[in-house]
């Protein structure tokens, strides 16, 4: 059904926080909107805070009481007197009962209908109205499991290793590989209880996994009169515990044939479910090439930088219009993506420890610059990455003619990235992008694991040497202008240590003689240490 008429939306409330905050301010100044954040305690000074027109606190760290807080959320829009609301990605994006108060509040709700968002959040029913509308499912239980014995036969039958996943679940949470029969219980019974805490429904399903398959994802645009695009898909195989590291656009194993197939199954996933906004349907492609509907993820992805980069469109201000009820055609996107586009997601997470979670205050921080590079970020030098919450900081976006530039402008921007406190994915990723593996496009879902021994387990010499040479140039510049200079610097482990800056610039000794690995990082910081 057609939507509700709104009037022009003039100010917008953003529930959420860090980089996806940010880019919505940004695409709200373009359009000429007014920006209304909200904060919790720790994030009193964030960068989101700092940018918007107004800014409201929400409540303390915990995110129940905070950014999960829809009364508080509600109220706050009413109290800011705001038109519209856009949830961002995580928190409450996803949730059908959270969009429905934002609609009979009387404000635009900048997202798909409730409706549609329960239905393809309920992965049975998804898969089900897949199959209705012909869109090639993975093949598994036809409903949720609701007698273990007997389902433990029929997935016997269907041949392990199988996947358990939740009912309401996403982000591999809820999921658990099972390889045999014997591990058959135990497996069922942990997916249980991690979705039912994780979700609030401990319902379980079981699919056929696929061994070493693609992860592509296709955008898709949808207005209220039933028109929907694609925008072409994304490659998002490079994962951690089922969830994405790294992006890109084109999928170096997606030629136009398969492009224009999977995109035609996404449009019909669209329809069928009454979609309008930006949404994504992922699939896995197997090593023949066939495609299967995984989920569709109703909101704004993360990686979608990647899409607007090779196709031009703001899919920010396209959600914006769409839910403002504009009438105007949808973007027309060109058949053949317009070069090469990839992302590196710069996590505050130690790679070497399992990517666990890396909190800590951003003492150094300086992202890459130059041609066809792009940062989405959520905080600067000096900022606390909180342990509260995701400890996503940035997205470096890099854009080349090809695969080839964009691989080569991603090691120059990689280079130059530099941060000391917190452990980041920034080391992880410049060892993946020089691997023969990734450079030959063979990246599958298992590519971690399959590159864990040839991909150095420490963080090496040239990382410590970007990282010390950016805190040279800090100190430097901070002593001359009265600063601070008792800054911390990791060792090999993550292990603080104070520095002299004598010391660090090799003047005085001979122990810490490090210099910057690159022509570009020389220049950079004698032009800081100025």
């Amino acid at each position: 059904m057609p939507r509700a008429k709104h009037p022009p939306i003039r100010r917008i409330l953003i529930a959420n926080r860090g980089e996806i905050a940010v880019r919505i301010i940004r695409a709200c100044r373009c359009l000429g909107i007014e920006s209304v954040a909200v904060f919790s305690e720790p994030d009193r000074a964030a960068l989101h805070v700092r940018m918007a027109d107004f800014a409201y606190p929400i409540g303390p760290a915990e995110a129940k009481e905070s950014y999960l807080n829809r009364a508080r959320l509600i109220g706050t829009a009413r109290r800011s007197g705001v038109d519209a609301i856009h949830p961002g990605y995580g928190f409450l994006s996803e949730n059908p009962a959270f969009a429905q108060s934002v609609i009979h509040a009387g404000l635009a709700w900048i997202g798909p209908p409730p409706d549609a968002m329960a239905l393809m959040g309920d992965k049975v029913a998804a898969r089900a109205l897949m199959r209705q509308q012909g869109v090639p499912i993975v093949p598994g239980s036809e409903g949720a499991i609701t007698d273990s014995p007997v389902v433990r036969t029929e997935a016997t039958r269907a041949g392990f290793p199988i996947l358990l996943k939740a009912v309401a679940g996403g982000g591999g949470k809820g999921m658990r590989l099972v390889r045999s029969a014997s591990e058959w219980d135990a497996a069922f019974e942990s997916a249980s209880r991690e979705a039912l805490r994780a979700f609030g429904d401990g319902r379980v399903y079981w699919e056929k996994y696929i061994d070493s398959p693609h992860h592509v994802e296709i955008q898709i645009l949808a207005d209220a009169e039933g028109r929907a695009v694609s925008l072409g898909e994304r490659e998002c195989s490079i994962q951690r515990r089922h969830q994405k590291l790294i992006e890109e656009s084109p999928s170096p194993m997606v030629d136009p044939a398969l492009r224009a197939q999977m995109s035609q199954a996404a449009i019909a996933a669209a329809e069928g479910c009454g979609y309008v906004g930006a949404g994504t349907v992922e699939f896995l492609v197997d090593s023949q090439r066939r495609f299967y509907f995984l989920e569709m993820n109703t909101r704004l992805q993360v990686e979608h930088p990647v899409t607007e980069t090779v196709t031009g469109v703001d899919l920010v201000a396209e959600q914006i219009r769409i839910a403002a009820g504009e009438s105007r055609a949808l973007p027309a996107v060109p058949d053949c993506p317009w070069g090469h586009s990839i992302e590196f997601r710069i996590y505050a997470e130690d790679p070497d420890n399992d990517f666990f979670p890396s909190p800590g205050v951003l003492q150094v921080y300086r992202e890459p610059h130059g041609p066809g590079i792009r940062v989405d970020s959520g905080v600067y030098e000096g900022a606390e990455v909180p342990i509260h919450y995701d400890p996503l900081m940035a997205k470096l976006v890099v854009w080349g003619a090809d695969r080839h530039e964009a691989i080569a402008r991603a090691v120059a921007a990689l280079e130059e990235y530099a941060v000391v406190g917190p452990v980041t994915t920034i080391g992880f990723h410049r060892r993946v992008v020089r691997s023969p593996e990734f450079i030959k496009g063979n990246t599958t879902t298992d590519f971690v694991e399959r590159n864990a021994l040839q991909l150095p387990q420490r963080v090496d010499i040239g990382d410590h040497r970007r990282e010390a040479t950016a805190l040279a140039a800090t100190l430097y510049v901070r002593s001359r202008c009265g600063g601070k200079a008792g800054v911390t610097i990791p060792d090999g482990r993550g292990e603080p240590r104070v520095p002299s800056l004598w010391a660090v610039e090799g003047r005085r000794q001979n122990v810490h003689r490090w210099q910057p690995s690159t022509p570009i990082a020389r220049r950079n910081a004698a032009i800081e240490a100025r």
